[in-house]
C-alpha cells in the first residue's frame, strides 16, 4: 500500500481580521407596531431590541457578504487571492444551488478558492469557524474566510406578535489564518434534534409552490421553550468551552453570545457568574437577531468602539434552530 504524506498545516489557527455590513435602512420598533398589537416598552423589556436593519433590493446576501468580507480581508492584511476557502453560513439565500459562497469568492477576487454554504442557523458562525480552523491546521488552506449573513426580513411574518420584532439583516465576516500559538480553542458543539420544532420554518417551500398555503414561509418559534433551553442548557455549554480552553470566567475579557435576546444574554451572564470586568456584547439592541451574522457583527462593533481590544480573550457561543449550538474561546484579532 502506498503511504500518504502527512499534511503540512500550521500548528494553530487564529482570527486575523473581522468586518461587518449593516443595511442602510434602520427600522425602529414603531414600524413593527404598525402590524402587531404591542408596544415599544413591551418589545424592549422582552428582547432589549430598539432598532434593527432591513436590507433593500440591492443589499442581497451576496452583496452584503462581499462588503463585510472586503473589510475583513483588509483588516487581516492579506490579499483576496490568498484566501483558500470561503465558508458561508446562511438560512436566507433563496437559491438552492449554486452556493452563494462561489459568487462571493469570485466577486472578492479569490484565486479559485474552495467555496460552500452551510445551514446551521444561529450557530452557523461557530460551525464555520471550527471548519476553518481544521482546514488551516490540516493544511488544505492557509487563509479561510468565514461569513455569517442573513436577510431575515424576507422570512419574517410581520403579523406574528412573537417574532415580528426580533429579526434583522446583515453580514459579518472573519479571516482565519495560521498562528504559532493557540488562539481558537476546542469547540463544544452539538445538536438536539428532538427539539427541532421549537424554531422552524412555518411550512416547506413546496407547500407555497403547490398552493397548499397562500402565506410565504416564515420563521416561527416557541419563545418560552427557546428561552429556557438557551439560558440553562447553553450556559452549561459555555462553561464546557471555558473548561476545554483551560481558562476560568475570571480570566475572560469578553463574552460574545449569539444576539438573540438581551434577557437571554443577561441570564447567561448571571448563570456563568461572569465578573463585572468582562465586556458583554449587546449588539442586539440596535441590530436585532441576525442569526448566523450576529456574532461576527457584535465582534466587529466591540473592536470598532474600543469596548474590546486586539488580543483579548473572548468566549463566543451560538445557538438556534435545529436545535444546534457551538461555543469556543478565541483571541480577538
Amino acid at each position: 500500500m502506498p503511504k500518504i504524506k502527512p499534511s503540512k498545516g500550521a500548528p494553530y489557527a487564529r482570527i486575523l481580521g473581522v468586518g461587518g455590513y449593516r443595511p442602510t435602512r434602520v427600522v425602529p420598533n414603531e414600524v413593527i407596531l404598525e402590524t402587531i398589537d404591542s408596544s415599544d416598552e413591551w418589545i424592549r423589556s422582552r428582547s432589549g431590541i430598539q432598532t434593527r436593519h432591513w436590507a433593500n433590493d440591492e443589499e442581497t446576501v451576496a452583496a452584503m457578504s462581499v462588503e463585510a468580507s472586503g473589510k475583513a480581508v483588509a483588516d487581516a492584511g492579506i490579499e483576496a487571492a490568498q484566501i483558500g476557502a470561503v465558508i458561508v453560513s446562511t438560512v436566507s439565500h433563496f437559491k438552492q444551488t449554486p452556493a452563494v459562497a462561489t459568487e462571493i469568492a469570485d466577486k472578492l477576487g479569490t484565486d479559485k478558492a474552495a467555496a460552500f454554504d452551510i445551514s446551521a442557523g444561529c450557530a452557523g458562525f461557530g460551525y464555520g469557524l471550527t471548519l476553518a480552523k481544521g482546514m488551516i491546521v490540516e493544511g488544505s488552506a492557509e487563509y479561510v474566510l468565514v461569513i455569517g449573513v442573513e436577510r431575515l426580513s424576507d422570512l419574517t411574518d410581520l403579523e406574528d406578535r412573537a417574532t415580528a420584532f426580533l429579526f434583522g439583516d446583515g453580514a459579518g465576516a472573519v479571516v482565519v489564518g495560521p498562528s504559532d500559538v493557540p488562539a481558537i480553542g476546542p469547540t463544544v458543539w452539538g445538536s438536539e434534534g428532538d427539539k427541532s420544532e421549537t424554531i422552524k420554518q412555518t411550512v416547506p417551500w413546496t407547500d407555497f409552490r403547490n398552493g397548499t398555503v397562500e402565506r410565504f414561509p416564515a420563521i416561527t418559534q416557541e419563545g418560552q421553550a427557546v428561552f429556557r433551553w438557551a439560558v440553562f442548557e447553553m450556559a452549561k455549554v459555555a462553561k464546557e468551552a471555558l473548561d476545554a480552553a483551560g481558562i476560568t470566567a475570571e480570566e475572560l475579557d469578553v463574552f460574545i453570545p449569539h444576539q438573540a435576546n438581551e434577557r437571554i444574554i443577561d441570564s447567561m451572564v448571571k448563570t456563568l457568574k461572569l465578573p463585572e470586568s468582562v465586556t458583554v456584547a449587546r449588539d442586539v439592541r440596535t441590530t436585532g437577531n441576525t442569526s448566523a451574522a450576529s456574532i461576527p457583527l457584535a465582534m466587529e462593533r466591540l473592536l470598532a468602539t474600543g469596548e474590546a481590544k486586539s488580543g483579548d480573550t473572548a468566549l463566543v457561543i451560538g445557538f438556534g434552530a435545529g436545535l444546534v449550538y457551538a461555543a469556543t474561546v478565541v483571541t480577538l484579532p
